[in-house]
């Protein structure tokens, strides 16, 4: 299995709407949703079946049973993160500020506290037609990363045969996105033409080529700064990183997503950049 995953250095970039169009050029059937945080590839992916559910267990939380309590306060004297509080006579957890290190359980008299298994998010496979697996971390939970490997580890595990996947990644360059490049056998970045989507674009770029993984570039909106689009082209030229291609701004992409169509699915300039863009990327994996 080939597996390609779409990135981009920050939010908004048209990552996700790039990763849909690829899916239907590609007639994919191994997909997975590795943007854990906010994941929207569902949106279009059309799935009809009933998914495969499954929590996903992040950190350990303090939990403090109030009958064994003796309300002595120690646990909350000694929680460096003040997560323990006292509401109407009782002791409890703010379950956010709660980071797991257990010196409440440890320093109370009574075993009162104890840390559990946190539920930190849920997972969803769907297996008909193919595999899609995704995910969702629940708000203020760590372990993203953790989380990612999951959602990969399913979709690799249920579509042995599949041979090529598409992977839509987190934005940024954080725990999500370092978990989603391991493993992939080329990087696609969808980046915009303005002063900050070039400085994230070359800190994406930094970040997998750490990993020594395959790179490619494209640029969505290209025309609405021709300047800064030449930039993105001199920076990939000059580093070597394969420039897939341009996606100039289109009305008609915007009215297709906002009726929850991928842009595959119109004639539009845009649908006929991006499949241009997706044969040149392609053509990187060495099929």
């Amino acid at each position: 299995m080939k597996k390609l995953l779409i990135l981009s250095g920050k939010g908004g970039t048209g990552k996700t709407t790039t990763a849909a169009a690829f899916i239907r050029f590609a007639g994919a059937r191994a997909i997975a949703d590795c943007d854990v945080d906010a994941p929207n590839l569902h949106l279009v992916t059309e799935c009809k079946s009933q998914p495969e559910i499954s929590e996903f267990f992040g950190g350990d939380k303090a939990v403090i049973d109030t009958k064994k309590c003796i309300k002595c306060g120690k646990c909350a004297e000694t929680c460096r993160f003040n997560a323990i509080n006292k509401n109407d006579e009782k002791y409890t957890v703010n379950e956010f500020a709660c980071e797991g290190c257990g010196v409440c359980e440890y320093i109370c008299p009574q075993g009162a506290v104890k840390l559990t298994a946190d539920v930190a998010g849920r997972k969803e496979l769907y297996t008909k037609d193919g595999v899609f697996s995704t995910a969702t971390l629940k708000m203020g939970r760590g372990n993203s990363g953790k989380l990612v490997t999951d959602v990969k580890a399913a979709m690799t595990k249920n579509a042995p045969d599949i041979p090529l996947a598409i992977i839509d990644g987190s934005p940024g360059i954080g725990c999500p996105v370092i978990a989603s490049v391991s493993g992939v056998d080329l990087v696609l970045v969808v980046a915009e033409p303005s002063l900050s989507g070039i400085n994230d674009l070359k800190r994406l770029v930094t970040t997998a080529e750490t990993f020594g993984v395959k790179l490619a570039v494209c640029v969505n909106k290209w025309d609405i700064s021709p300047e800064n689009t030449k930039e993105i082209e001199n920076f990939c030229d000059e580093a070597g990183i394969p420039f897939a291609g341009k996606v100039p701004y289109d009305k008609s992409a915007s009215k297709a997503i906002n009726s929850g169509l991928s842009i595959a699915d119109v004639e539009c300039r845009a649908r006929d950049a991006l499949k241009e863009i997706f044969e040149n990327t392609i053509k990187l994996l060495e099929f």
